[in-house]
Formats: C-alpha cells, sequence, structure tokens
C-alpha cells in the first residue's frame, strides 16, 4: 500500500466518512484507516495542532472522523494471550484496527514489565519512560522524555509535550467525539500529580505544576491567588492553566443558607503560586528516574 500525503489522505477520510451508516464501507476503507494510523504513530499528523501566532490549540477535524473510521471498520477479534501449555491467561476482545501497537528495541521507548499497553495509533517519541500498568490510547501524542508513570491514562488525542511527568493514577482524559472538540492538552516540562485528572479539552501551559488529586474539567473554575483573577472556560476556547501556574486542591464555602449552617464546601483548583527555583528544585529529582 503506498503513502499518501495529508492532504490527500484528508480527502478520502473525508468521503468514506460521509458513508451512509447503512451502507457497506469498501475495501479502501480499511487502507486509508491504516495509513493514517502509520501517520500517527509516526507523529507525520495529529489530532490536535498548536497555532504558533497565538499558542491556541486547535483539533484537527479529519484525524478524528478518521479514528472513528477505524472503529467502523473494525471487526471484534481474540486477541487473548496464551501460556505456555497453550491456555489462555489473559483474554482480550477488541477491534482488529486498534490492536496493541508494535514496539521493538529500536524505536527508544522504554517499557518497564508489568500489564502497560500502547494502542494502535498513538505516537509515543524515543526516550519515553512507561511505567507499569499505564495505558495510550488511540490519537495520542507523547513527546521525548516523558515519563507515563504506574496507573495513569492518556486518553484518546490526548496531547502530551516533552519531559512530562504523568504521575502514578493520573488521568488525561479523552476526546473523540464531537470531531472538533479540542483535546486536552499538557505542553513541555508539566508536572501532574497522582491521583489527578484533567478533562474536556483543558489546556496546560509549559512548566505547571498540578498537584496530588487536583481534578479539573472544562467547567472549573481555577482560582488565582497570586494574580487574584479566576480562570474559566469560554464559548469558543477552552480552560487554561497558565504558564508556570503551581495548581493545588482547594475548597470554597458553598453560598446556599442551609450549605452554610451545615459548613459545606465544594472543591476546587486554587493557583497558590508561579513556578520559581524553589518549585523547580522539589522536582528536579524526576530526571534521576529517567
Amino acid at each position: 500500500m503506498m503513502a499518501a500525503s495529508a492532504a490527500d489522505l484528508e480527502k478520502r477520510i473525508d468521503a468514506l466518512s460521509a458513508t451512509p451508516s447503512n451502507q457497506t464501507l469498501p475495501r479502501e476503507a480499511r487502507d486509508a484507516v491504516v495509513l493514517l494510523l502509520d501517520a500517527l504513530e509516526k507523529g507525520d499528523v495529529r489530532a490536535a495542532q498548536r497555532d504558533e501566532s497565538t499558542g491556541a490549540w486547535r483539533a484537527v477535524p479529519w484525524v478524528k472522523r478518521g479514528i472513528l473510521l477505524g472503529f467502523r471498520v473494525g471487526a471484534i477479534v481474540d486477541m487473548s494471550l496464551a501460556g505456555s501449555r497453550d491456555d489462555v491467561v489473559l483474554a482480550f476482545f477488541d477491534k482488529d484496527t486498534y490492536p496493541p501497537r508494535k514496539l521493538s528495541r529500536e524505536d527508544g521507548i522504554r517499557i518497564v514489565p508489568g500489564g502497560s499497553s500502547i494502542r494502535r495509533g498513538a505516537y509515543v517519541a524515543s526516550g519515553v519512560v512507561c511505567m507499569p500498568p499505564m495505558y495510550i490510547n488511540v490519537g495520542a501524542y507523547v513527546g521525548s522524555g516523558s515519563m507515563i508513570d504506574s496507573h495513569a491514562l492518556v486518553g484518546s488525542c490526548a496531547q502530551v509535550g516533552e519531559r512530562v511527568h504523568l504521575s502514578a493514577a493520573a488521568q488525561l482524559g479523552g476526546v473523540l467525539e464531537p470531531v472538533n472538540a479540542a483535546p486536552v492538552v499538557v505542553e513541555d516540562d508539566v508536572v501532574i500529580g497522582g491521583n489527578s485528572g484533567i478533562y474536556e479539552g483543558t489546556v496546560v501551559r509549559r512548566r505547571a505544576v498540578i498537584g496530588a488529586g487536583v481534578v479539573i474539567t472544562r467547567g472549573t473554575p481555577v482560582y488565582d491567588l497570586e494574580r487574584q483573577t479566576i480562570h474559566r472556560a469560554q464559548a469558543n476556547t477552552p480552560l487554561i492553566i497558565p504558564e508556570n501556574a503551581v495548581v493545588v486542591p482547594g475548597a470554597r464555602a458553598v453560598k446556599d443558607e442551609w450549605g452554610q449552617r451545615e459548613g459545606l464546601s465544594l472543591q476546587t483548583p486554587v493557583i497558590v503560586k508561579y513556578r520559581d527555583e524553589k518549585t523547580d528544585a522539589a522536582t528536579a529529582l524526576e530526571s534521576w528516574l529517567r
């Protein structure tokens, strides 16, 4: 199968995706999906792009249509793992278009034994460290020098920059539909603390620190003590965590009269400071683990 330019592949996928659901897709649909997944794994195309002039991230709808097309043309097959006597050790049944990605030593990715998986169609750069068990889904992008720690998830189409530490049990939400919805983006040199979650197209700017247990969604107001402002998503823009921000779990009082009597409060992320030399010293030990 010959390689296609991104422009040609986009035209093919858009045309095939327009095929009514009650019609059988032609064989070339599967061929187009294979070309797209190959291009995603090489980093030749991405599910989101950054505008270099404005810094804004935008979804690439045709890429997401192609990923969805892969689910449509795929057939559920047995991907179970057999033991030494051909008995099934681990049973898996999934679309044949999205098996675990095949890797070799030449890929330069360190995957510590213990149940991790990278799905077909994910880009993982040389120098990435994967601690078990973790999962990287289709359409995701993980830059060089990043660490995906134990029980961490990089959701479908999530974009992770270079030298990012996604700590144990942290989650980056996946966004496949609608196709124009921006995925979660974590820029270079960010630290994401354990048991935290970044969802619904949130953008975390470079060198920010998200403390353990922080949960951020598009609808989450983030209170900035340092700048005395509140960061919110707008109609056409995602929630953006500023560059160098240090975000920790916080709380704000409930205004309802009954809630006040009961002493209730709501969880909310709070920016307590912006990254400085002291913060860098606290995170410098991560480089020794890579």
